[in-house]
């Protein structure tokens, strides 16, 4: 009999043992290979919500691994996704992308990135890869994001740098970070030693919000219109212009009366030709 012989009966256990791990290994391998493969998703009432094609897929167990995909997002409007490869995790619901990026909206918002990660149910994005958003006249590039994927609100972890086309001047923001921009709501939160230069002043400050004007005209109910409104400085102001400097707790910037609001032990230094004549022996 087998269990009197023990060399037998650990053969036995061995080969079960194995044969179970074998059957684990085998279900996790390539189960099939498709050429230009389509997945959809679609709500309760069967209206389609997202789809994904691809030139080719390879269909695991867990996952679906992709080349050449192009992405759509149906809602408010079109989102397109387009990536040279990824992978679908079948269980989460979950698209991870890589290679070339791009999110565009059909009102106008591109991202691109090196690598994103794109959750269905949340309809969330996120990474932490050097990022680059261009909307309307404003260039925005940090590293890490995380935002909806119709790129309405999102928030930059580092590393930011805002370029405004402001109307003939062009004003450069940046700050350590994180970055909150509501395009929505037309404001953009900058955080930790935020630096603005519009080529006749700089400012410096711990924390600044900056107020976008309304669009004139609505597109697809997407108001930002990328020129500047008002902003908001708060937290060791300085202000430098020419060879004046101007201190303060908190400054308030008014874009259609081109006026600077100083408040909180305001200082001002300024510096006459007189004086800077007479230190040079002119």
């Amino acid at each position: 009999m087998a269990g009197d012989n023990p060399v037998i009966s650990i053969l036995i256990f061995l080969i079960i043992f194995l044969s179970g791990n074998l059957c684990e290994a085998v279900s996790a391998e390539l189960q099939q290979t498709i050429n230009e493969f389509h997945l959809s998703g679609f709500s309760d009432k069967g209206e389609k919500t997202w789809e994904i094609s691809s030139k080719s897929a390879d269909i695991f167990s867990k996952q679906i691994k992709l080349t050449d995909i192009v992405g759509k997002i149906y809602g408010q409007e079109e989102i397109v996704l387009t990536a040279e490869k990824g992978n679908f995790d079948r269980a989460q619901n979950k698209v991870h992308l890589e290679k070339n990026v791009v999110i565009a909206t059909e009102s106008g918002a591109k991202l691109t990135t090196d690598y994103l990660n794109w959750d269905n149910q949340t309809s969330l994005v996120t990474t932490d890869a050097a990022v680059d958003i261009k909307k309307d006249n404003v260039v925005t590039t940090g590293v890490g994001i995380k935002g909806d994927v119709e790129l309405r609100t999102v928030d930059l972890k580092r590393d930011v740098k805002v370029e405004i086309d402001n109307q003939k001047k062009k004003i450069v923001i940046t700050c350590n970070g994180p970055l909150s921009i509501n395009y929505t709501d037309n404001i953009a939160v900058f955080k930790k030693d935020v630096f603005v230069d519009d080529g006749e002043s700089q400012m410096c400050a711990d924390l600044m919000e900056v107020y976008f004007q309304a669009a004139s005209s609505v597109n697809k109910g997407e108001p930002f219109s990328g020129r500047i409104r008002k902003i908001i400085a708060r937290g060791n102001i300085k202000i430098v212009r020419g060879e004046n400097i101007s201190l303060a707790d908190e400054a308030v910037y008014d874009a259609n009366n081109k006026t600077i609001t100083l408040t909180g032990r305001p200082k001002l230094i300024i510096y006459s030709m007189e004086k800077k004549n007479a230190s040079t022996g002119n």
